[in-house]
């Protein structure tokens, strides 16, 4: 096991549980520190990845980095939080939805109504605009929601120039649109659920002040775990990146959330 000289880190604004990390935020950060087949330009296509999460991720707290075998792992105090490896893996992408068909869905967000965790990075409906990334997915089919989103400036990719000049979302922040987005294609309001894989693939980074759309859909489930899929596309219903999760059901009491009505 060989230990990377950088540290993983996750500020409290990116967390999903009030105490814990944003699961897509953390996995795709951690994604950032594979050490085999990350691409020079951040803007280019990244690799299938795999990112299982062990732990709830803490926040604030400096996890140790160490690659073995490929595989590169995040750990606390000797605990493994989360890891992650790239996989040859073909994700299905879910149909797209038109923007004003997915802006018109928000108003049927089940998170109006109930939310486990209002401060969620991704989908919280306590986080003001520009904090969070406020994605709010409305139901646009029997088995697909739907959501528009709109990178903001502060979640901006900084660690190099791009070849276009676009300013680009990160690759955390990618991976945390296509996050809850899952979850609620799963429905959180009948039984509250963390993030407990998640592999995704980015073919560019969303451009920052560009209008987005993420639709999800539920594949199945099997006992405690739900397993569901996202597709991120730009304005011209390109794909930007997909995802597939699978989803574990928790006592909410054991992550700071509230019980299903």
């Amino acid at each position: 096991m060989n230990e990377i000289p950088e540290d993983l880190l996750v500020p409290r604004r990116f967390c999903g549980p009030p105490d814990s990390g944003n699961g897509g935020w953390t996995a795709g950060a951690l994604a950032t520190h594979l050490t085999r087949g990350r691409p020079d330009n951040r803007a280019d296509e990244w690799p299938t990845v795999e990112v299982s999460l062990r732990q709830p991720p803490p926040l604030d707290s400096p996890m140790l980095l160490s690659a073995d075998d490929g595989v590169t792992s995040a750990s606390l105090g000797g605990v493994v939080i989360a890891s992650a490896r790239p996989v040859e893996a073909a994700l299905s992408e879910v149909d797209p939805v038109a923007h004003d068909e997915a802006r018109a869905a928000e108003a049927t967000y089940a998170g109006h109504a109930f939310h486990p965790f209002p401060s969620c990075f991704s989908c919280g409906t306590d986080r003001a605009e520009g904090d969070g990334l406020r994605i709010f997915p409305g139901v646009v089919s029997d088995d697909r929601v739907a959501a528009t989103w709109r990178p903001d400036p502060s979640l901006v990719e900084d660690f190099h120039t791009y070849l276009d000049q676009s300013a680009r979302a990160s690759v955390a922040a990618t991976w945390a649109a296509l996050d809850c987005v899952g979850g609620w294609a799963g429905d959180l309001t009948e039984r509250l659920m963390v993030l407990g894989r998640m592999t995704a693939r980015i073919d560019t980074l969303p451009v920052i002040g560009e209008d987005h759309v993420v639709v999800g859909t539920r594949r199945g489930g099997e006992g405690r775990k739900t397993f569901t899929s996202a597709t991120l596309y730009d304005a011209d219903s390109r794909v930007v990146a997909s995802a597939e999760h699978i989803w574990i059901a928790v006592d909410p009491a054991a992550f700071g959330g509230v019980s299903p009505m």
